[in-house]
């Protein structure tokens, strides 16, 4: 699959999403009276990128979320990777009466000044999926991504039986999620299984970045056994694309084949478990992150607040420095539970 092409039908794909968004549920700046004649506050909603499948499945399912809930959103903004385009955007929400934010943050550390900026205004922010290292937020709507990296480390150290070369495709080392993934990962490599060499590949979350370095890494390494992608909705494809070319592509439980834990559960990391591709991936919420990352909006806007402790979706409020977070579950998917009903992956677009 051309990646270029994908990313180019991706970025379209969203475009219009957006599009629907607006039109469906902005009445411009004015609050829209509920059935009961109250206004109902402004919420603004921008997200991260649009060359990610998990991303663009999130934003489908905020379209779906902000009409199930009888939001008023004002027009949806994509910051595509790019903090100053966020925070351009989130100006744009204040000049136009947002009264609650939702944002996705991907450099954790450069947003800090705009949340002081709009906890001084006194509009509250939700963070998804990532956490914002300084500057207040509202609620973080988020997984528990260190148990990611070791989930996956506790995968493939098995698969390997503790021995042999893994290649791990890291994400923005500037990202909480990043290095939340990068350092439980090695921790757990270190402590359990010693005997696996972990090779560590910074993509800064760019799928031709993570295929450019993973063709070097496999000419030194010809007998890689093993490989972490910590972002399948980036690195499937390319990586696949990448394994089919040199003929390393090899079906679960033949020989020569490359165990592939990954990070997501996209529709398209399902089919990669089904067809044997792939052995397992750790699924990300994208339904329950637009569905709380609303939720929460909606709620900070009317002036409610939320404590520590456990919540009534089978998650965990947790304190932190600058606000609250929500961590949501997020199984390991493998051959075993593919076909799981419960999981979003399995239901995107129904």
């Amino acid at each position: 699959m051309n990646t270029r092409t994908s990313r180019t039908a991706a970025t379209a794909a969203v475009v219009l999403l957006l599009a629907g968004l607006g039109s469906a549920c902005n009445r411009g700046s004015e609050a829209t009276p509920s059935a009961e004649g109250t206004a109902k506050p402004a919420i603004g909603i921008d997200l991260p990128r649009a060359d990610s499948d998990f991303w663009n499945s999130y934003a489908q399912y905020l379209k779906q979320g902000v009409a199930a809930q009888g939001l008023n959103a004002l027009p949806v903004s994509n910051s595509q990777n790019d903090v100053t385009k966020l925070v351009a955007n989130v100006q744009v929400f204040q000049n136009t009466g947002a009264k609650a934010v939702v944002m996705a943050p991907q450099d954790t550390g450069a947003i800090a000044s705009t949340l002081d900026q709009l906890a001084a205004k006194k509009v509250p922010v939700v963070s998804v999926d990532t956490r914002p290292d300084k500057g207040q937020v509202y609620m973080v709507v988020r997984a528990d991504n260190k148990a990611y990296g070791t989930k996956a480390c506790e995968f493939l150290g098995k698969q390997l039986a503790g021995k042999g070369t893994v290649a791990e495709l890291q994400g923005a080392l500037d990202s909480i999620n990043g290095r939340d993934r990068s350092e439980a990962f090695a921790a757990c490599m270190k402590s359990s299984f010693p005997g696996i060499q972990v090779i560590e590949l910074a993509t800064d979350w760019k799928g031709d970045v993570a295929s450019a370095k993973l063709q070097s890494t496999l000419a030194a390494h010809p007998d890689l056994g093993g490989i972490y992608m910590q972002a399948g909705g980036v690195f499937l494809q390319p990586t696949l694309a990448l394994l089919q070319q040199k003929g390393l592509l090899k079906p679960v439980g033949e020989a020569g084949h490359i165990a592939i834990v990954s990070n997501d559960g996209i529709p398209q990391e399902f089919d990669a478990i089904r067809k044997g591709q792939i052995d397992a991936t750790v699924s990300q919420p994208a339904d329950l992150y637009a569905k709380y990352a609303l939720s929460y909006a909606n709620a900070a806007a009317q002036g409610k607040t939320f404590k520590p402790g456990p919540t009534d979706h089978d998650s965990t409020i947790i304190e932190l420095p600058n606000g609250l977070e929500d961590q949501l579950p997020a199984p390991l998917v493998t051959k075993d539970n593919v076909d799981d009903t419960s999981l979003w992956g399995n239901n995107v677009g129904k």
